[in-house]
């Protein structure tokens, strides 16, 4: 199962430390995820120790949202999706924890219901589907970003490429696991519900290790006063961010089934 992922491509960049600490020599996939996890000590929303549980251990007509919140264990099958979900939690595990505290909530509130509501849906979207683009918050940083509101994917990928280089002011981070399982196997459709942080020139001069842990505490903090819905998300296609492809010339760019014009709102 693992030998299907290429570490080398530049999207797993985000969990590649993650998990190049585990010890899949020498103990199963949970065994190596829980001694990361008690090394960091993870928590859940209610302070109880995370660690990763066989899927078995959910019991029937339990919520896995509810279930973490209330036992600290992350229910886990032997699959690369669940594998990527832990990765995740052993990179940004504020935010992870944080999500889990909205969804929590909103199912104490309402219930498991066949409607999640927009503040459960932005969440699971967040959790399975999100990447977060990291922007100098400058005037370029600014402009970039409304480019991509705007889907000038001309403006975004090409006008604006170098920003996207290392030591440049735009930067991915990709955080949903769903999103990581589809790039094993990568096609050009793929698309991020991207949410924009600006950071500072301090931000920039940290190594990658402390860009996570500011990363993980500033948007944890953020969910935490200002809540999420769907509407926090912008679409970007994650194999148009220079680098990450073949052949990015304007034909590739000109493909509006996938780099799509933003819709005109109705009258």
């Amino acid at each position: 199962m693992l030998q299907s992922i290429d570490w080398t491509r530049p999207w797993y960049a985000t969990v590649l430390p993650a998990r190049g600490r585990l010890d899949l020599q020498r103990h199963t996939v949970i065994e190596a995820l829980n001694l990361q996890a008690r090394a960091l000590d993870l928590r859940n929303p209610s302070g109880l120790p995370l660690g990763f549980v066989p899927q078995a251990d959910l019991p029937e007509g339990v919520a896995y949202e509810e279930f973490i919140g209330a036992t600290g264990g992350v229910p886990t099958r032997d699959n690369l999706h669940d594998f990527f979900n832990a990765l995740v939690w052993l990179t940004f595990p504020l935010i992870k924890r944080q999500l889990n505290a909205l969804q929590a909530a909103q199912i104490a509130l309402s219930g498991v219901g066949k409607s999640r509501g927009p503040a459960r849906d932005g969440a699971t979207i967040f959790d399975e589907n999100s990447a977060l683009l990291v922007l100098r918050d400058s005037a370029a940083g600014h402009a970039l970003d409304a480019a991509l509101r705007a889907h000038d994917w001309q403006g975004v990928f090409v006008e604006q490429r170098a920003q996207f280089a290392p030591g440049g002011d735009a930067e991915v981070w990709l955080f949903g696991h769903a999103l990581m399982e589809k790039l094993v196997a990568p096609y050009k459709a793929i698309t991020a519900h991207t949410r924009v942080v600006f950071a500072g020139d301090d931000y920039f001069a940290l190594d990658d290790m402390a860009r996570r842990a500011w990363l993980d505490e500033r948007v944890a903090q953020d969910l935490a006063q200002q809540g999420l819905s769907t509407a926090d998300f912008t679409p970007l296609p994650v194999l148009g961010i220079p680098g990450w492809w073949a052949q990015q010339d304007a034909q590739f760019y000109g493909d509006t089934t996938v780099f799509r014009p933003k819709r005109k709102a109705a009258q």
